[in-house]
């Protein structure tokens, strides 16, 4: 049965960056468009961005525009979300997911927590 874990999060200062990872396995992960999906407290689960199976044409949400960056090594069977210039606002839990923009209930994995603060 196929999996998705991510990694990556932790404690970071505003301005800081960290580097989420979607590890893929009992499937191959080139099959699928991959998308990066956060829910901060108190707030739905929001798509912020997603890569297809070609990785030529990524999308983000505005919020994210020009910070993040999101991309996939097939050899590797992973997704990455490099975070750069993180602010407060971008404090939630990060998962990834197989669909987008409806997301698979069977794609999620335990999430990554993320939290900017000084």
């Amino acid at each position: 049965q196929g999996q998705l874990v991510e990694s990556g999060g932790g404690l970071v200062q505003p301005g800081g960056s960290l580097t989420l990872a979607c590890a893929a396995s009992g499937f191959r992960l080139e099959t699928y468009t991959i998308a990066w999906f956060c829910q901060a407290p108190g707030k739905e689960r929001e798509g912020i961005s997603c890569i297809s199976r070609s990785a030529n044409i990524p999308q983000y949400v505005d919020s994210v525009k020009g910070r993040f960056t999101i991309s996939r090594d097939n050899a590797k069977n992973t997704a990455y979300l490099q975070m750069n210039d993180l602010k407060s606002e971008d404090t939630a839990m990060y998962y990834c997911n197989t669909h987008y923009p409806n997301p698979y209930p069977g794609s999620w994995g335990q999430g990554t927590q993320v939290t900017v603060s000084s």
